[in-house]
């Protein structure tokens, strides 16, 4: 197949990253190489670790990569990488991409999302968390929920009400919080699997520069909207070899067991199972192809809800596999979890786990409003707190 003058571009580019820095040396060092080559998001500007090209070419820069074993950003930075570099890159000034986007890819900042509020939610744009303008300054009051790797973030992306008399997604400002600064406390919740990768984080006057804002002030949930609909594409946007990941257990599972316990119907499902794997990840590769630069459209949410409720179909398929030994849940919880590569994690695990799949991102019934009315042309559903000001919206 002949390659296009941009495939063979990037591919010399990978081959001087691999020729001229030890992948087996130190990942910041490795990572930092592959920013200033542009190959860390393809499709952002020159300067800001990107070449300006179709985003679709990504793919072809990570499998690379992956071929050889060289380290990724991702497992160490999923958060900073998915979903905040590209808001930062979309809505961020020139100091902001400038101080943030190298250290962000290189892992050496880690960062995390700070949208979901005990009282709020799904509905993000309910929050009720406050900042109040004091000169140049914002004073943050509040607190946040469900805040995956907050507890090792040096950075974090924060949306806050700055106007209550404004309608609920009109009064809303966004902000990069330095997550180390007095007054905010960040502590652990404890999940199912045993361990605690998210938190409870509160603000308690916070101090945040207004040079930190990220768009305009209440402009809040637009900019939000970039790091929702990427972390849509992150989740659920995968492009995984033919049969590999939760199906390749189930495949495993099934050739482990003992003949006896093996039946039609049990073997119908495995299959029924892989043809639905397929067709997710045989979509997400379209829709790749077919994404243009910029915010992400509603593939990003389709392909996240098939993820979600494919994986916990699988993991659950997974469990009845083991038999009795579903039951056993070994797993050695040390402390809190960090980032990076988990080579341990156990079918029991992984099915535990996945319960968040459908709520982490966007509950599955938000990605199905999203199909209906952005995709299906469906009527929306009746909101009738769009227009009024937040103040007299009931129980906010």
């Amino acid at each position: 197949m002949t390659l296009t003058t941009e495939e063979k571009h990037l591919d010399d580019l990978v081959q001087e990253l691999l020729k001229e820095h030890d992948r087996a040396g130190g990942r910041v060092e490795f990572l930092e190489a592959q920013f200033d080559l542009g190959l860390a998001w393809v499709h952002f500007d020159e300067g800001y670790g990107g070449l300006g090209l179709a985003p679709k070419l990504q793919g072809r820069v990570n499998a690379q990569l992956a071929d050889v074993g060289a380290p990724m950003c991702w497992p160490f930075n999923p958060i900073g990488y998915g979903m905040c570099g590209p808001t930062v890159y979309t809505h961020g000034s020139e100091a902001q991409k400038n101080r943030y986007l190298r250290p962000l890819f290189s892992a050496e900042e880690i960062w995390c999302q700070l949208f979901s509020e005990p009282s709020a939610g799904s509905d993000v744009a309910g929050l009720t968390s406050r900042a109040v303008r004091d000169g140049d300054e914002w004073i943050v009051n509040g607190q946040k929920v469900w805040t995956s790797l907050a507890h090792v973030s040096r950075w974090g992306c924060l949306v806050t009400r700055t106007d209550p008399e404004a309608p609920k997604h009109k009064g809303l400002s966004y902000f990069v919080v330095d997550m180390k600064q007095e007054g905010v406390d960040v502590r652990p919740l404890r999940q199912i699997t045993g361990e605690a990768e998210f938190n409870e984080v509160y603000f308690t006057d916070a101090r945040i520069p207004d040079a930190e804002r990220l768009g305009e002030i209440g402009d809040g949930w637009r900019v939000a909207l970039t790091t929702l609909m990427n972390e849509r594409v992150a989740i659920g946007g995968g492009q995984a070899p033919r049969g590999s990941g939760p199906i390749a257990e189930s495949v495993r599972l099934w050739g482990a067991m003992a003949d006896h316990r093996k039946n039609l119907a049990t073997q119908d499902r495995l299959m029924r199972l892989w043809i639905k794997a397929e067709v997710a990840r045989l979509t997400n590769i379209r829709a790749s192809q077919n994404r243009g630069t910029g915010v992400p459209g509603p593939e990003g949410s389709t392909g996240k809800l098939a993820f979600a409720e494919n994986n916990k179909d699988i993991r659950e398929f997974n469990m009845e596999l083991l038999g009795p030994q579903g039951m056993l849940y070994n797993h050695d919880v040390t402390g809190r979890s960090t980032t990076g590569k988990d080579g341990a994690r156990s079918t029991q695990k992984s099915f535990l786990r996945s319960r968040a799949n459908s709520i982490e991102g966007g509950t599955s019934e938000v990605m199905r409003n999203i199909l209906g009315e952005r995709v299906l042309g469906l009527p929306g559903d009746v909101r009738t707190d769009k227009d009024l000001p937040f103040t007299e919206v009931p129980n906010n």
